[in-house]
């Protein structure tokens, strides 16, 4: 075996260990949401508090990631990975012997800042270990990723909760975050690293250097971002109160929309290795608003089903054309500093889309009023990006 074949095969071992540690980095994000209920009758606490507990870990994936784009400035992206996996073992370890509530929020926090700190650290680092075919690995790593999220639901709610307690996930999580930190760690030292990082040393300045990248990543994701989050909080009660669809059946639904997240991820990055990056970004986000609209329409089971399938995956397929956009254009000088400035503001605009829609349907809209408006917005949006491309007034990127 050449010296080239063997080292790119030992990056390619190295890559396939980072897809199980961020798979398990999102599973123990979203884990929370299907322990509602163990955990409320377990400490006989308020809907509140456990409520308080996913958007913990949420807060927690969203504030440590401008910190870790200053920390990669003078620390090795893969230092930085190990510390999320060791991060994520311990906290998740704690969670394991939780006496109180309080002791789940902080777990919970802390299993948040392990895969918001990963994120920021991996991301670049799988483009610069693979820099001619970034979309791909972007992609099969986002595909690891939402096989967590597609997983989750069905793992612990109908395997685990049914034979064991709320902490059996926890157990499991933490010793396979051990065991894959372990493996990372003994592979990136048998791995020729690359060294595209090293001039990486100035995290505002890469900000303002790559402004116009960062801002038109933030605009995309973090405004179509907000609106998904809102719709997908608030997915099984818009069907059960403006579809009448039962309550079993959205939830299954949901599970769909998530799943159809696997694919596209997959089949997108390759795409975007292929396609200029902004023309395709604002064509998946013209999926999205026309699958959105269509929620907003269709009233049938079978209806609701097909769109929720267009949707989930046009929404999924931005996450790898964006972050194929950003990791391909962005200089190796700049690439893990402006990624954390766009990957920070991203998920603060992100997090807000629940409150914003929650508040509106507080105060007396309805959902489809609320989705149908959010689509027309969403529009104007991409025929404003679509007039200033073709003015030549966006970044480009990398063709």
């Amino acid at each position: 075996m050449s010296g080239t074949s063997a080292s790119d095969a030992r990056r390619v071992r190295l890559f396939g260990s980072l897809c199980a540690l961020v798979f398990l980095v999102n599973f123990g994000r979203v884990v929370f949401a299907p322990l509602v209920a163990p955990l409320q009758a377990d400490f006989v606490t308020s809907d509140a508090a456990v409520g308080l507990v996913a958007t913990l870990a949420w807060l927690g994936s969203a504030l440590p990631r401008l910190p870790t784009g200053w920390l990669l400035t003078r620390v090795d992206r893969h230092h930085v990975v190990l510390g999320t996996g060791a991060l994520l073992a311990v906290s998740s370890a704690g969670m394991t012997l939780a006496p109180s509530i309080e002791f789940v929020m902080a777990g919970a926090f802390l299993v948040g800042v392990s895969s918001g700190a990963y994120f920021v650290a991996a991301n670049p680092l799988i483009s610069e270990l693979f820099p001619e075919r970034v979309g791909r690995v972007v992609g099969v790593h986002g595909t690891a990723s939402q096989l967590a999220a597609a997983l989750a639901p069905v793992l612990v709610g109908r395997v685990l909760l049914e034979a064991y307690t709320w902490r059996a996930p926890f157990y499991l999580l933490s010793a396979a975050a051990v065991v894959a930190t372990a493996v990372i760690y003994v592979l990136a030292g048998r791995t020729d690293l690359p060294a595209a990082g090293a001039a990486d040393r100035d995290l505002l300045g890469a900000i303002r250097r790559q402004y116009r990248v960062v801002v038109l990543g933030v605009v995309i994701v973090g405004v179509a971002g907000l609106v998904w989050n809102g719709f997908f909080n608030f997915y099984i009660k818009f069907l059960t109160e403006t579809k009448n669809i039962p309550s079993s059946t959205a939830e299954t639904l949901l599970t769909v929309v998530f799943a159809a997240g696997v694919p596209a991820f997959w089949y997108t990055g390759r795409l975007a290795d292929r396609f200029r990056h902004v023309p395709l970004m604002l064509a998946v986000l013209g999926g999205f608003v026309a699958s959105l609209l269509a929620m907003t329409v269709v009233d049938s089971v079978v209806g609701v089903a097909a769109v929720s399938v267009v949707l989930g995956y046009a929404v999924h397929s931005l996450f790898p054309a964006i972050d194929t956009f950003l990791l391909d254009s962005l200089p190796d000088s700049d690439r893990a500093s402006a990624y954390a400035g766009y990957s920070s503001v991203m998920m603060v605009v992100q997090a807000m889309g629940s409150v914003v829609v929650g508040t509106l349907v507080g105060a007396g809209f309805g959902y489809d009023g609320v989705f149908r408006v959010s689509g027309v917005a969403l529009a104007v949006l991409v025929v404003a990006l679509v007039a200033l491309y073709r003015a030549g007034r966006l970044p480009a990127g990398a063709s």
